[in-house]
């Protein structure tokens, strides 16, 4: 592992739709909740927090896509966003998306890329 990047999970922990793995980032001397996903076969990873109220998205621990596991889903209002961008869809959000976080995929792990 380089300096600057931090390995959250295996990578066979996640399935394409499936369950996410939550963890934390530091953001202004605090830590934060996050959590990725993959979809469509890439890790995706955002800050746990609705972009209409700052609320965590997930219906129970690691639940963050809908029915269909094609759209992440804000537990408090139903709000959807797109996992490949973040972007808000429907819902409360008004445009505004979901905190991308930058991660990879190697050496059979996901690790979350620093700065």
């Amino acid at each position: 592992m380089a300096a600057g990047e931090r390995l959250i999970c295996a990578g066979a922990a996640l399935e394409d739709g499936g369950a996410g793995v939550r963890f934390e980032v530091e953001r202004y001397g605090e830590q934060v909740p996050a959590f990725v996903v993959r979809y469509r076969g890439r890790p995706r990873a955002y800050l746990n927090r609705c972009s209409h109220v700052p609320v965590e998205l997930d219906w129970q621990p690691g639940l963050f896509f809908d029915s269909s596991g094609l759209y992440l889903i804000c537990a408090v209002h139903g709000a959807l966003f797109a996992p490949e961008s973040g972007h808000c869809l429907s819902g409360r959000c008004a445009g505004r998306g979901l905190e991308p976080l930058q991660v990879e995929e190697r050496a059979d792990g996901i690790f979350l890329m620093e700065n």
